[in-house]
């Protein structure tokens, strides 16, 4: 069972973004007190078939000097988990 800051962290999403899947119905969730929680099954089952990121365009995947490029919100996320 988890809470939904822990769901957001296992996620590597918002937890508002969270708690609008559990509003809209997508992710399963009770409510024990005054807080959701949620089966990791439910929650890896969700995370696996949403992905919300669009593709880059084919012109945006290379920089300028031909290389791949670089992911900066993986970067971002990183960031922030390191601290």
């Amino acid at each position: 069972m988890l809470t939904v800051p822990e769901a957001a962290r296992r996620a590597q999403r918002n937890p508002e973004t969270i708690r609008r899947w559990i509003r809209e119905g997508k992710l399963p969730a009770r409510k024990i007190g005054t807080q959701h929680v949620i089966e990791e099954v439910d929650l890896a089952a969700l995370v696996d078939e949403t992905d919300d990121r669009a593709p880059l365009p084919p012109e945006w995947q290379n920089t300028t000097w031909g290389g791949p490029m670089p992911d900066v919100v993986a970067s971002v996320r990183r960031s922030r988990d390191a601290h």
